[in-house]
């Protein structure tokens, strides 16, 4: 039996985060000024088609499941990676940092340079629509951020984490993981996230904080040709 979490940005799309779908029951895409993300429940002709259908002529959208990932005749593949999901099921360690402060529309520019910077996966101005942000300012200036990204029943994705390279090292990343972590679970939902599996850095860091391995994932950026 699938997991919720086996295809995410479908589950997320079919439920708490609905309301910013588009698409049908076949297929599912966030609006493009939130996150570039699309998704099928599953991998028939008809799903298939659907998919297609909601990527407009020179975009590109990101898929993300377990499963291997099927295509259409009308979108290929530009770039495909193996992923891994992990999950934190058991109590985390608590921290408190007085610096830890909530971030706001006001910070979105400050935010979407960061995440420019750091490429800590895809990040827009509108990001904040999904879930809450909190990062770290050193002289008024944010240098470390993470927040939520995808939510299902029960779930909520741990994202953004970043760190600006001058102050790598510093332990910013572990401590907004775990404050952002220990938030989710404070209302009752399981936190997870998702790295490259060629990211041994940050998986060890997961690892470090309390995540497991739930499952590898395959990642796949896809586009349709230009008209």
């Amino acid at each position: 039996m699938r997991h919720l979490l086996d295809r995410p940005i479908w589950s997320a799309l079919q439920t708490r985060h609905r309301a910013f779908a588009q698409g049908n029951d076949l297929a599912r895409r966030y609006r493009p000024s939130i996150v570039p993300f699309a998704a099928t429940g599953a991998d028939d002709a008809e799903s298939l088609r659907a998919l297609e259908q909601l990527v407009s002529a020179g975009e590109s959208v990101i898929l993300l499941q377990s499963d291997a990932i099927a295509l259409p005749a009308g979108l290929s593949a530009t770039s495909t990676a193996a992923g891994v999901q992990m999950i934190a099921e058991r109590p985390l360690q608590t921290v408190s940092d007085k610096r830890v402060q909530r971030l706001t529309r006001d910070d979105a520019d400050e935010m979407l340079a960061l995440a420019l910077l750091t490429k800590p996966g895809p990040f827009t101005l509108e990001a904040l629509s999904l879930g809450d942000f909190w990062g770290v300012k050193i002289k008024g200036r944010l240098v470390a951020m993470a927040g939520e990204r995808m939510k299902q029943p029960g779930y909520t994705e741990l994202s953004g984490v970043c760190s600006n390279p001058e102050f790598r090292g510093g332990g910013l990343g572990k401590l907004l993981s775990l404050f952002v972590a220990n938030r989710i679970v404070a209302r009752g939902e399981i936190p997870y996230l998702h790295a490259y599996a060629s990211n041994a850095t940050a998986i060890r860091l997961y690892e470090s904080i309390g995540f497991r391995l739930r499952s590898t994932m395959n990642v796949a950026v896809v586009s349709a040709p230009n008209d």
